[in-house]
């Protein structure tokens, strides 16, 4: 049963100084308030970054031409060169750890000039030529229609999968666009799908006035022969990627003439890489969240620790009328402590509930404002670790009743009752 005397006896003596109490209250309710807070904004900001990828594949890597650096087998430094179908056949055939590989082209519009028309309507986009591949590095969603496919890139079809702001400007609301006609460079293409973006904010704006076709196609209505812009490529599973990349720039090198050591002739990016370093920021970030916010709850107990030392003093005679009538030292031990922990508890939670309710007004505030999540989504606090933090918060006012308890039982009765 429970023992309501002590837990009033507790509140009456917390009662008795209500400033120091409240403050010191306040110290261990700030701790976890702000713990809670810091946490929910870290998480926050990582779920930001990390949806902006969209489902982006992580084990990838990109490469394209940059000037030599370097002279070699006759040719000077500063020379430009281009990938072309050539270097595509000889990355696939000689690396077998090679899971996806990407050639993509872009077109161009003329300056910025509208480069897509239909009937009446115009507007400037980016396009781009694709293998189906293109979509498992990278993926879209595709909301009606299909993506790009293996006979596309075969047969030079003039097929195109075009972004949602594609579809607002070329088509009327009411319209369906698939199996439309739309006319880029001169030439009609056949719409075969329509797509959104799985980002979120600008790129996902930027990413839906897109239009994909055929990689050969694009090749063919602008002229570009043989020629590849840049290569996008993805490991097999539990391969990492550098040793895609690896082998693709030996292979490259020795295609184009290039120095074995001339590194900076083939640009390249490896997302795994940056997926790391970012993984690895968030994780430093998430730390050092954890050492201020224990820091704080810490300085919360101490406070706690003070003012049970100062309960301990003021009430000196009544603890020695309770030892003169019986109390052993381990009543006196548990009393002090029961008090501590009460303070902690009490505190402790109305910082997490307060840490937690702020949260989702937070979240609920974003999401009512229309936020695109491009900086800051969702931010959350597995309640898992929260309930950790306030059980150690508890543990931790019992060490904190510890010492003034041990100063309570360290004073001999005699004395105690001598005290004024």
């Amino acid at each position: 049963m429970i023992d309501t005397d002590k837990w009033k006896e507790i509140i009456i003596t917390l009662k008795q100084n209500k400033v120091r109490t409240f403050f010191t209250a306040f110290g261990v309710f700030w701790g976890i308030f702000m713990l809670i807070i810091m946490l929910g904004s870290g998480n926050g900001l990582q779920n930001a970054v990390f949806d902006n990828m969209g489902d982006f594949a992580t084990n990838s890597c990109f490469m394209w031409t940059q000037q030599t650096t370097i002279p070699y087998k006759g040719f000077p430094r500063g020379r430009f060169y281009r990938f072309n179908n050539g270097d595509t056949e000889a990355l696939l055939q000689n690396i077998p750890e090679l899971k996806d590989l990407s050639p993509r082209l872009q077109g161009f519009g003329g300056d910025g000039a509208n480069n897509a028309v239909r009937n009446e309507k115009t507007g400037a986009f980016t396009i781009f030529g694709d293998y189906p591949a293109w979509n498992r590095i990278d993926p879209i969603q595709v909301t009606s229609g299909r993506f790009i496919n293996d006979l596309d890139v075969k047969n030079r079809r003039k097929v195109v999968v075009i972004g949602k702001r594609v579809v607002e400007v070329l088509f009327d609301s009411e319209e369906d666009p698939l199996n439309q006609y739309i006319k880029i460079n001169g030439v009609y293409f056949k719409v075969v799908g329509v797509f959104k973006s799985k980002k979120n904010g600008q790129q996902a704006e930027r990413e839906e006035q897109n239009i994909h076709m055929p990689f050969t196609t694009l090749q063919r209505i602008y002229n570009f022969g043989e020629d590849v812009g840049w290569y996008a490529m993805t490991a097999k599973d539990n391969v990492p990627v550098d040793v895609v990349e690896e082998k693709a720039r030996a292979i490259l090198k020795v295609r184009h003439s290039i120095a074995p050591n001339d590194d900076r002739a083939v640009g390249g990016f490896n997302v795994a890489k940056e997926f790391k370093k970012m993984r690895g920021l968030f994780a430093g970030i998430n730390g050092l969240i954890w050492i201020v916010g224990i820091g704080t709850l810490m300085a919360g107990v101490i406070g706690v620790s003070n003012i049970m030392l100062v309960i301990v003093k003021e009430r000196t005679k009544e603890i020695g009328i309770q030892r003169a009538l019986g109390a052993t030292p381990m009543n006196v031990i548990i009393q002090i402590i029961n008090e501590a922990v009460f303070l902690t508890s009490i505190a402790g939670s109305l910082g997490l509930v307060a840490g937690f309710w702020l949260i989702e007004l937070i979240n609920f505030a974003l999401n009512s404002s229309g936020s695109n999540g491009e900086m800051f989504k969702n931010p959350e606090v597995d309640f898992r670790i929260a309930i950790s933090a306030l059980v150690i918060l508890i543990f931790s006012g019992v060490f904190a009743g510890l010492i003034p308890a041990k100063r309570a039982v360290s004073i001999k009765p005699i004395d105690a009752l001598r005290t004024e």
